[in-house]
Formats: structure tokens, C-alpha cells, sequence
């Protein structure tokens, strides 16, 4: 992302109504992603999606009219998860799909995502390209050459059939009970027709979007709700997405978390028994080193990305496997779709549950976390940690300190203006002890 004018590690993200999440900007993003995306000889087309903020209807008029501006038909498919509109985006062989979420922030804030022809987050080049047009000012092309825009009626049922898809026929939910999470976002109409069509007793939580109550106390990054009614419902398990759906986390039936990083070993452990784990797993620098240790164990090759999906993928492809993910619940699954999807992720833990024959409590043993600590400082720009030598030499001093039996990683959010500082190791006290002397320095330092 160095150099990046307006591109973070997940689009363009930001607070609604500054820039650049105002509809100047997006009318103009709109045509600029027309020009990157045209391919001369064929009639091009770009579909849009969004969650359920309610700036989202703003949003996609201002790109509709953008692309239209630049010659691109728009297929509209109203509220969807972010993976369902890389899924269609392939289906329909458009030029290209768009997101418009903030994914699991506030309703405040929005952002625009994008996926290729092939349902891929962007490489750098086309990214670049898209900036390179937002400096030039927009030239309509002909009347005659303008955009047209539809709406897609059937997006939703496609969507919960490629899910469906994604696990075997003989695949049954029927003696489970299940909570979901919804977190007021896109997957509300989707997720309970998945579940229930595979089966499963189904109680919904979080699906009455508004538009400003997206992520508010549910969802992914707030699983109190979600706790409360596995233990009320005396649930099986519950499933949390995030606001935009590409995330997934999940309670035990005693009401304990189950982040992406326990998922990722279920998966991987399982699959590893039946003889179909691909190669190794790819973790991030942020996952827990008790994922890494109980693999090596089993013989599973683990490599850590860069945190963000996008580069989870680019290390799967380079080594040609198939299984990675994040702690945060970000689950890349190649075998099954191109891109993270909470709902194709949760129907793959289920699967392995389902074959195992055992709980998620018991499947989550074989793993054990270690202590971890991590303390986002908001800042007021984001800045590269290392660029400034009072942490490095912090940093240097607190490795010291904890010698072999841990690990520290300071990073800029790609999505926030916040520094993500944390560190693991096997003494909890020792860990949050040497985090809050870091978060000091990081707090204090200057440019």
C-alpha cells in the first residue's frame, strides 16, 4: 500500500460525509473504476452491492451515475455480503463487482470495496490504475455510449444456493440448534434460509437492520448478545458475522468465544485427519502462536501473511494451498470460494464438526492459546511504528525482556487511525506487563 493515496489493506474506508466518503468523491470514484475496469470490444458491466448503513443508498447513486458517466452498464443487487457479491460478480462475468460497507464499524463510517472479474480482491496495479484516474477530471462519453443500470430481483436466492453448494448432499443440520448473529447487517435475509434449508433449528438475532444500527452491540465484534441466547436457548453453538458478512466467529454451547483462530485449526486438524488438507495453513502475524505450535505438532506447515485477507490469499496461491485465515474471523477457503465469506466459512467449521462426530468444545482442545495481549492507541494520523526510533529501541528492550518465551508485533491499521500494539507469550502478567509499557511510548512518541 506504500504510496497509496486513498486504498487501505480493504478499499477506501472512512467517516461518512469527509472526504473521501463524500458523494463528490464516489461520483468521481465511480467513473474512475469505469475507466480502469473498460475493456475495449465488449459492452462492460460492473455490479454493486452494499450492506445495510444507511448512507449506502447515497453511495450507490453517486457510483451508478459515475460508471455510467464512463460507458459502464451497473446490475444492482441491493443489500448483500461482501462474498456474495464476488460470487455474482463471477457468475454474471461482469468487469468487475463493488462493496459499499465499512464491514464491521459503526454506521457512521463507509468504504468502498472492489473484486475482479474473477472475484478476487484487486491487485496493486489495478488499484493504482483506479487512483490514477481520480486524478483526471470526468469526461462523459457520448450520449449514446452511456452506462444503462438494472436491478438483479433473484441475488439473494443465487447466493444461498452457491452456499448451500459448498458442502456435501448428504450434509444435515437437523439435530442441531443454532443461534445466529446477524449483526444488523447484510447478511440478515441470507444466513437464516442457509441454515434452515440445511436443517438446522435456527434462532436469529441481530436481523432487523435499520441503517444506523449496523454492528451496534452485536455481531462479530460485540458477542454479548450472542452469548446470552446459546445459554437461553440452550443452543448447540452460535454464529456472529460482522456487518458485511465476510467474517464469522462463534460461541460454544457453555457460552464460550470460538475466534478465527480456533476455527482455522478446526478446520485444519479435520481436514488433515480425512486426507484432503491441501499443503499447509496460512495464518497472519497477528495469530496466536498456539495455532502455529498445535500444527507443527500434527505435521502442518503454517506460514504467517501480512495481516488482511488479501494477503492470506496471495500466500495460499503462491504455495498452492487452500486453508487460511485471521483471529479477527477472516477465513479464506480456496476449494469452496474466491474471497472470505462468514457464511461458507461457518457451514465448513459444521462440516467438520459433523464428520468428527464431536463438539466444538471438543474439537477446539487439541489447540491451546497462549496469552496474548493487544492495545489499539488511536493516533491522529496512521504511521509505520518502526519509522520512529524511541519504539524501535522499546521494542528491542521488551524482546529482551521476554527472551524465547514470546513474541511482540507493533502495526498500523490499514482500516483505522489506530496502531495495533501486542505481544504473546506463555506468562499472561509478564505479556500485559511489557504491552502497556509499549502502548506509553507509542503514545508519547513523535515524528
Amino acid at each position: 500500500m506504500a504510496g497509496r493515496k486513498y486504498f487501505g489493506t480493504d478499499g477506501i474506508r472512512g467517516r461518512v460525509g469527509e472526504h473521501p466518503i463524500t458523494p463528490e468523491f464516489m461520483l468521481h470514484l465511480g467513473w474512475a473504476a469505469g475507466q480502469a475496469f473498460k475493456k475495449t470490444g465488449q459492452r462492460n458491466s460492473v455490479l454493486i452491492g452494499k450492506d445495510t448503513r444507511l448512507s449506502g443508498y447515497m453511495f450507490e447513486s453517486a457510483l451508478e451515475a459515475g460508471l455510467s458517466a464512463a460507458g459502464v452498464d451497473v446490475r444492482l443487487l441491493g443489500p448483500m455480503p461482501t462474498p456474495a457479491i464476488a460470487y455474482l460478480t463471477r457468475t454474471f462475468r461482469a468487469s468487475a463487482g463493488i462493496v459499499i460497507s465499512a464491514s464491521h464499524n459503526p454506521h457512521h463510517d463507509n468504504g468502498i470495496k472492489f473484486f475482479s472479474a474473477e472475484g478476487t480482491k484487486l491487485d496493486d496495479a489495478l488499484e493504482a490504475e483506479i487512483e490514477r484516474w481520480l486524478e483526471t477530471p470526468i469526461e462523459v462519453c457520448g450520449p449514446g455510449e452511456l452506462g444503462k443500470a438494472s436491478r438483479v430481483e433473484d441475488a439473494p436466492g443465487r447466493y444461498v444456493e452457491f452456499c448451500k453448494s459448498t458442502v456435501p448432499n448428504e450434509f444435515t443440520l437437523e439435530s442441531m440448534k443454532i443461534v445466529l448473529d446477524c449483526a444488523h447487517g447484510a447478511t440478515y435475509h441470507v444466513a437464516p434460509k442457509v441454515f434452515r434449508e440445511l436443517g438446522a433449528k435456527v434462532f436469529v438475532i441481530g436481523a432487523e437492520p435499520d441503517g444506523l444500527n449496523i454492528n451496534l452491540n452485536v455481531g462479530s465484534t460485540h458477542l454479548g448478545a450472542l452469548k446470552q441466547a446459546v445459554i437461553d436457548k440452550d443452543a448447540d453453538l452460535g454464529i456472529a458475522f460482522d456487518g458485511d458478512g465476510d467474517r464469522v466467529l462463534m460461541v460454544d454451547r457453555d457460552g464460550s468465544e470460538v475466534d478465527g483462530d480456533e476455527l482455522l485449526y478446526v478446520m485444519a486438524a479435520q481436514r488433515f485427519e480425512e486426507g484432503r488438507l491441501k499443503g499447509g495453513v496460512v495464518g497472519t502475524l497477528m495469530t496466536n502462536l498456539g495455532v502455529e505450535l498445535a500444527l507443527t505438532e500434527m505435521g502442518i506447515s503454517f506460514e504467517r501473511a501480512n495481516v488482511g485477507d488479501r494477503y492470506v490469499m496471495e500466500r495460499l496461491i503462491a504455495n498452492d494451498w487452500v486453508l487460511g485465515g485471521e483471529g479477527s474471523g477472516h477465513m479464506v477457503i480456496r476449494d469452496c470460494t474466491s474471497t472470505g465469506d462468514g457464511i461458507v466459512s461457518a457451514l465448513q467449521v459444521l462440516l467438520s464438526i459433523w464428520k468428527s462426530g464431536k463438539t466444538l468444545a471438543e474439537m477446539r482442545k487439541g489447540m491451546s492459546k497462549l496469552p496474548q495481549t493487544m492495545i489499539n492507541v488511536r493516533v491522529e494520523q496512521r504511521f509505520d511504528p518502526f519509522s520512529r526510533a524511541d519504539i524501535v529501541e522499546a521494542v528491542k528492550s521488551a524482546e529482551l525482556e521476554l527472551g524465547d518465551a514470546g513474541r511482540i508485533l507493533l502495526r498500523a491499521s490499514g482500516t483505522e487511525p489506530l496502531i495495533r500494539v501486542m505481544a504473546e507469550g506463555r506468562s499472561a502478567d509478564d505479556i500485559r506487563r511489557v504491552v502497556e509499557k509499549l502502548v506509553k511510548v507509542v503514545e508519547n512518541s513523535t515524528p
